[in-house]
Formats: C-alpha cells, sequence, structure tokens
C-alpha cells in the first residue's frame, strides 16, 4: 500500500513537473514584438517596395551643385588670430 501511495505520488509530481516546462513564459510569446513594431511605425508607406516607378525629384546635375554648394559652406576659414603686445606702460 504504501508503495503504490508513493509511485502515485511521484507520477503526480512528474506530472507537474513536466506540465510546468511544456507552457511558454509571456515573455517568449512576446519575444521580438517591439522590434516589429518598430520598423512597422518608422516605415512611411509599406507598399513602397512593391512601386517599380522611377523616382522624380532633382536633375543629377542639379542636385550636385546644390551638395557641392551644401559642403562647400563647411570649408570657411577662421579669422586670423589677432595679437595685441603692450610693452611697457609708456608713463616715464
Amino acid at each position: 500500500m504504501k508503495r503504490s501511495v508513493y509511485y502515485i505520488a511521484a507520477l503526480v509530481g512528474a506530472g507537474f513537473l513536466l506540465a510546468g516546462c511544456s507552457t511558454q513564459s509571456r515573455l517568449e510569446m512576446d519575444y521580438g514584438t517591439s522590434y516589429k513594431l518598430a520598423i512597422m511605425n518608422q516605415t512611411l508607406d509599406p507598399k513602397a517596395e512593391k512601386n517599380l516607378e522611377p523616382v522624380y525629384g532633382l536633375d543629377g546635375q542639379v542636385a550636385e551643385k546644390v551638395m557641392n554648394k551644401h559642403e562647400k559652406s563647411f570649408e570657411k576659414a577662421a579669422p586670423a588670430p589677432t595679437y595685441i603686445m603692450n610693452v611697457g606702460s609708456g608713463s616715464k
């Protein structure tokens, strides 16, 4: 009788242990959801990849001139430093 109670208790305990292993935690179920939501929220037009029409905008030569002007705007030389040298006080 004691032996059968131990066997039943062992089987019930093993059942509980195995039942706990089979379920997924909330973290595992939502793994990667925030990444997917961030990508979806940052995509302005999800159907844009299917549009194979050429993109209209600035002409190549105009765009090159605009970019060159933009780059040259950062090349401004710093003003030359000015030095003031006072020698003596001048009252003697």
